[in-house]
């Protein structure tokens, strides 16, 4: 029985890919320095997966920045704007962050301004995960033509490093995934360019099969998603039986499947001519079965027992119950494997010194996933895992009945949640008339998303504190004294709403998870976001409940320095939920509801406290989405109860605030109307007011602030900019139901231009203001 693995994380075990692109990228080290660094971190990934006894290695599943991109710079799919005569590192980089070649300036994220010439290629989520990719964009003169030799140099290296080619497994996008995640520029069919991309990857394969390499993982995820007919039928074109299809030179093809099930594709997904199958056993488990029968014992049949994307222990019980048929019959056809890529897993538990130690007997990161591969293997074969598979029964046992885990208070109070309504006392139409007969506020009132720059000040202090360097009353003094400066700012500025900066938050997440029972948070516990970005996701390990305000003090103190109205600022439970590792042994709607439960505590105490503006960010509502279409009303049903069981409990004068950053709404705005949010605010300044037009389109019924300014840019935006972009909103919206706002919360960006531009938002709405009174008039 053969054991593998689809991708090992490549931000090396405390982030050091990060660090030294990030020292690139500002001139501090050079490219070969950046190389040799990503070398030991692929040399160390190779070693380990080969020391926990993987049989087939991957190779390009490293990327300095994300493996769609590497497919394009191997491709040739260079938008023209950064083509040049050579390809570089750097060209890819620029496709990542903006910047054409000509432009001698630093790129955006050093701070400069990029020309629109030069703009970065549109980044989206991979599937449902919390990764990032770099859309492929297709243009009229789009060439497909080998230009990266980085695949081939990793496939030599690694071949250096473990002297025999056939256990390595390069890895790579397949071509219709690739092609169905693009952006066809031209508006013309993208299936029209297969034929000339499967030569491209023809010739990839030949040089592939020149190393020695046996095998090569083709990765098709499009495969679990609802494919209408023409993608469906160019499955069978690509690796059916047929003169078109890929030409694989003696390589054998695992095709790799993984997040869900096949679906309606599997039948045609096992009558494939392909010589392996990888398939998805934990996300996809309800299709092994159907799998197993219908897929021919004489090729090769990949599960994928592990789970790839969560931090919990393999229940080795469940994983060789689910795999004993198939071993029955595909005997050494049978290979076993992680879900996925564990790239989406944090790297190595046994960094995590100061996690709890029960807690910790319950997880397991990268390194450890790889050792629960080879042990499956191993008690499949029946060859003396006793111990192994004892003490993970011990550990499986435990956290099924253990007090940490599971609170008899909240499932009690959770066992009563249909007792709560989900509405409010009384409509939007007539909240609205108490609400602007309480605030009083302008045409076109102003204010922020609610966070302000986070100086190396405030970070220090934060880091001091958590150190013990600072007492609790010496860090609630300077965080106040950041409140106050927040404060002055705003009254100098201005606006309308005011919000107390944030000073205090390290992460939206993280800052409430670490004040809720249920929650545990890791040393090292990092994964790649997108790029440089990693992020180090809570882990949500119990049931979950608040035994103390966690923004009352904060905002109540910000609410004394000004008679203007101050807004709470909350995190909602389905961003919560959406952006930890959650716990895998009750449905995800549930843990979502004890934190909408906790959250709705908060809420009413910020509204005895004199807060009477709330805003509770969304921002991954969509990303929650199954990737099934078919499933989504059933997810969009609870996790809009689950913002309706947070706010429902407030008055009728409560205002109440939602944020969503960077959405599509056209397929979704039923379920954000739904949430009844008196006030939404929403990314509009990038899209030039077109993601507005769902709402138009829908006849949106509440207030909506369109952000009129891109907060990731440092350009200053101009005052006719921004009135622009009003002026076509409110074509459409009644302009006592329009706020004016930036698109997301101002923490990264520094104190010079952040002033800058809300000086010029708040010109902007003055502008409005007399001109549509003067249109009354």
């Amino acid at each position: 029985m053969t054991t593998h693995n689809l991708g090992y994380p490549r931000i090396g075990q405390k982030r050091e890919l990060k660090f030294a692109i990030e020292a690139y990228w500002k001139g501090e080290k050079s490219v070969l320095e950046l190389a040799e660094i990503a070398a030991e971190i692929r040399r160390w990934n190779w070693q380990t997966q080969l020391d926990a006894g993987i049989d087939l290695l991957p190779v390009n599943d490293f990327a300095y920045y994300d493996q769609m991109l590497n497919m394009s710079t191997l491709l040739g799919v260079i938008p023209s704007r950064f083509r040049q005569e050579s390809y570089e590192l750097d060209v890819a980089f620029r496709m990542a962050r903006g910047r054409a070649p000509s432009d001698d300036r630093e790129c955006g994220c050093g701070g400069h301004h990029v020309s629109k010439a030069g703009s970065a290629c549109d980044m989206k989520k991979w599937f449902d995960t919390n990764y990032h990719y770099i859309v492929p964009e297709l243009e009229a003169d789009t060439v497909f033509k080998l230009t990266d030799t980085r695949l081939f140099d990793e496939l030599h290296e690694a071949k250096d490093l473990v002297g025999d080619a056939s256990v390595l497994k390069p890895v790579l996008i397949g071509p219709l995934t690739y092609l169905y995640l693009a952006k066809e520029v031209t508006g013309s069919d993208k299936l029209d360019r297969l034929p000339a991309l499967l030569e491209v990857y023809s010739q990839v394969l030949n040089l592939i099969a020149e190393a020695g390499v046996k095998w090569v993982q083709i990765d098709e995820p499009i495969l679990v998603l609802e494919l209408d007919r023409k993608w469906q039928e160019a499955f069978t074109q690509v690796y059916g039986e047929t003169d078109e299809r890929l030409d694989v030179s003696g390589l054998k093809v695992l095709l790799a499947t993984y997040f869900d099930t096949l679906g309606d594709n599997l039948d045609r997904v096992v009558s494939l001519d392909v010589d392996g199958l990888h398939i998805d056993a934990v996300r996809g488990a309800s299709q092994v079965e159907a799998v197993i029968e219908k897929f021919s014992e004489n090729r090769v049949l990949s599960l994928g027992l592990v789970e790839g994307r969560n931090v919990w222990k393999n229940d080795f019980e469940s994983s060789l119950s689910k795999a004993g048929d198939a071993y029955v019959k595909f005997k050494k056809n049978l290979w076993l494997a992680p879900s996925c890529s564990l790239l989406h897993s944090p790297v190595d538990l046994d960094l995590e010194t100061n996690l709890d130690a029960e807690l910790k007997h319950y997880l397991s990161f990268a390194k450890q996933k790889l050792d629960e591969v080879r042990i499956l293997s191993l008690a499949l074969q029946g060859k003396g895992v006793d111990k192994e598979l004892a003490v993970n029964k011990e550990a499986i046992e435990s956290r099924k009945h253990s007090d940490r885990i599971h609170d008899r208070k909240v499932q009690e109070r959770y066992a009563a949640i249909g007792q709560i309504g989900l509405n409010r006392e009384a409509p939007y139409a007539e909240r609205s008339l108490l609400q602007r007969e309480k605030f009083k506020l302008p045409l076109f009132p102003t204010t922020t998303i609610g966070s302000f720059p986070q100086t190396p000040e405030i970070r220090q202090t934060r880091r001091c504190f958590k150190s013990g360097n600072l007492s609790e009353a010496q860090y609630v003094d300077r965080m106040q004294a950041e409140i106050r400066d927040a404060v002055e700012r705003q009254h100098r500025i201005g606006l309308d709403v005011l919000v107390h900066g944030e000073p205090e938050r390290n992460d939206m997440v993280e800052y409430f998870g670490e004040q809720l029972n249920g929650y545990a948070f890791t040393e090292f516990g990092w994964v790649q976001s997108y790029g440089s970005r990693c992020v180090k996701p809570p882990i949500i390990f119990g049931d979950v409940s608040r035994e103390n305000s966690m923004t009352v003090s904060w905002s109540k103190y910000a609410q004394s320095l000004t008679e203007k109205t101050m807004k709470g600022m909350l995190t909602g439970a389905v961003t919560m939920l959406q952006w930890s590792f959650v716990r895998d042994d009750q449905p995800r709607e549930v843990t979502c509801n004890q934190i909408a439960l906790a959250l709705r505590d908060e809420v009413m105490d910020l509204e005895e406290a004199g807060i009477e503006m709330i805003q509770i960010d969304e921002a991954a509502l969509r990303e929650g989405l199954p990737l099934k279409k078919s499933q989504w009303q059933g997810y969009l049903d609870w996790a809009v109860n689950s913002f309706r069981l947070t706010t429902s409990g407030v008055k009728n004068t409560t205002q109440i605030h939602t944020h969503m950053c960077y959405s599509e709404f056209n397929d979704i705005i039923k379920a954000v109307a739904g949430m009844d949010a008196d006030v939404i605010t929403i990314e509009t300044s990038k899209s030039h007011m077109g993601l507005l037009q769902a709402f138009v389109d829908f006849e949106y019924p509440n207030e909506i602030g369109p952000g009129v300014y891109d907060i990731h840019s440092p350009n200053v935006p101009l005052v006719d900019q921004m009135v622009q972009l009003m002026e076509k909103a409110a074509e459409n919206i009644p302009l006592e139901r329009l706020w004016i706002n930036p698109d997301c919360g101002l923490k990264t960006r520094g104190w010079t231009e952040t002033e800058a531009a809300l000086c010029n938002m708040v010109k902007a709405a003055e502008t409005l203001r007399e001109q549509y009174l003067l249109k009354s008039a």
